[in-house]
């Protein structure tokens, strides 16, 4: 009986930090609701006085970008921006053959009178990090605009984010990503999904109430005097725009977020990208928890919902551990309720977090229908691309689980780049593509195991207990094993 208690206490642990990260959702949801009907006035810059164009530094850290420099470099030279008070960097740590094509493509544009600059380190110390840290020596703008390699920005991108700098307190402005290949499969929905439910619900339920929110590493401007006021960049964490975000705003700079600007960009579109991506995002989370939890606790600057916010927000990618542990022992629970009736009553409470479920649904529905529009025929087409979400993600939880707990537990590893493919529709081939990894990770092994493990999930669903089988579990275990099987069949099948 102390293993089943044991199994009991862990599952529900699991689950109440479940629900309490679902009211906090919910809570942002309250807060982009309020913010959607309020239009605050904020000083700007008067762009038609030229003695009030700051001068702006784009720094475009790459590495080995074959497929899109081109892209790149082509788009941000369109910018709509005085010549005289623009300077472009292209912080260039590739060590392959378009380190040389990008100098070619960069001589070429100085000839028309573009002020950009081809940098390089003689090593990737601190990475991205290190790129960005090595360019602020030399850059000469107030104002640092940073884009991935996969960015897009329009021509009146700096235009429609500059001006907010006229606020003193204003650190950083960050925009909404958007994404050029949304629908080139289930993989990239998923993906889009996820992030518009962060560019929407949480980015403005957090930022319209003074709570901390991260710059995104990308599609955002810095106050130089900022970062230099926060420590500069670090390369100590795999996120470090997380990092840096929350060491500004414990020194407290304002940020401020603009949900109606966008800045395309490309999703991986092949699932080791993905999975890479994937594994530094959450992997560099939990190292920023490790990090910066205890600073913001300590904080007597910053209120103590905004820090309950931020431990939630650190513990972001935590979540997928929790979803590992309850869908793992979601099994033997199964059992353990028709084994022992004097525990029903439990299991009937517990139940009740049925509702983390439903307030993710009701949350994400709104982002979505801010995007895509209300109506019935929408609800249908979201209710298909939540469950469909929602799968996918719990296929992801081991192999981001992994990576959480490396990142809680100190284990260091290599910035891993997410490659490029500059492909939007299922007639561009992907498997070209040199930077691909042609390894499977062991990880996938497991995925197909816990594959047929919520097989079996579903099967006991038919033979528990006494009274003809027990399906209350039988949905939770349906999606567990589509979204295992999803991972895994796609890791097996898309490789270079």
């Amino acid at each position: 009986m102390i293993l089943e208690f044991l199994i009991i206490a862990i599952y529900s642990i699991a689950l109440l930090l479940i629900f309490m990260y679902a009211l906090a959702q919910l809570n942002l949801l309250f807060n982009y609701l309020k913010a959607q009907k309020k239009h605050k006035s904020a000083p700007a810059f008067d762009f038609s006085k030229e003695e009030e164009i700051p001068y702006v530094t784009i720094q475009l850290p790459v590495y080995n970008e074959l497929y899109v420099m081109d892209r790149l470099l082509e788009n941000i030279a369109e910018i709509d921006y005085p010549k005289e008070k623009l300077e472009i960097q292209v912080l260039d740590d590739s060590t392959d053959e378009s380190f040389e094509e990008t100098a070619k493509h960069i001589q070429e544009l100085q000839k028309t009178g573009l002020d950009i600059q081809h940098i390089s380190r003689e090593n990737r110390e601190g990475y991205k990090a290190g790129a960005l840290k090595e360019g602020l020596k030399t850059a000469k703008g107030e104002y640092i605009a940073i884009f991935d390699a996969d960015f897009l920005p329009k021509k009146d991108w700096l235009k429609k984010t500059i001006p907010y700098f006229k606020d003193p307190e204003i650190g950083v402005v960050q925009t909404r990503w958007g994404h050029l290949n949304r629908d080139y499969s289930i993989l990239t929905r998923v993906q889009a999904f996820a992030l518009d439910a962060h560019f929407t619900l949480e980015q403005v339920g957090r930022n319209s109430k003074g709570h901390f929110i991260n710059f995104n590493g990308t599609a955002g401007v810095w106050r130089k005097a900022c970062i230099l006021d926060a420590g500069n960049w670090e390369g100590d964490t795999l996120t470090e725009d997380l990092d840096l975000s929350y060491r500004a705003q414990l020194k407290n700079w304002k940020f401020k977020f603009l949900e109606e600007v966008e800045t395309p960009a490309e999703l991986p579109v092949v699932i080791s990208a993905a999975r890479s991506q994937q594994f530094r995002w959450n992997k560099g989370g939990a190292e920023n928890f490790q990090k910066m939890a205890r600073r913001v606790f300590k904080s007597k600057d910053i209120s103590f919902k905004t820090k309950i916010h931020s431990f939630l927000h650190l513990l972001n990618s935590t979540m997928f551990l929790n979803i590992l542990i309850v869908a793992i022992l979601s099994i033997p629970m199964l059992y353990i309720k028709n084994e022992y009736a004097h525990l029903k009553m439990y299991f009937y409470v517990m139940s009740f977090f049925v509702i983390s479920t439903i307030i993710f649904f009701i949350c994400y529905w709104f982002t979505y229908k801010s995007i895509y529009g209300g109506g019935f025929k929408h609800f249908l087409k979201y209710s298909a691309m939540f469950f469909t979400f929602f799968s996918v993600a719990m296929g992801f939880s081991l192999h981001n689980s992994i990576a959480v707990l490396e990142g809680h537990f100190g284990k260091k590893s290599e910035f891993i780049r997410t490659p490029k493919f500059n492909i939007s529709n299922l007639k561009e081939s992907w498997k070209g593509n040199k930077y691909l990894t042609k390894n499977i990770s062991p990880n996938v092994i497991f995925e197909g195991v816990l594959m047929l493990y919520f097989a079996f999930g579903m099967y006991s669903a038919f033979v528990v207990g006494d009274q003809g089988g027990d399906f209350g579990l039988f949905p939770f275990h349906l999606m567990l094993f589509l979204g295992f099987g999803f991972v895994f069949f796609k890791s097996l099948t898309s490789k270079a």
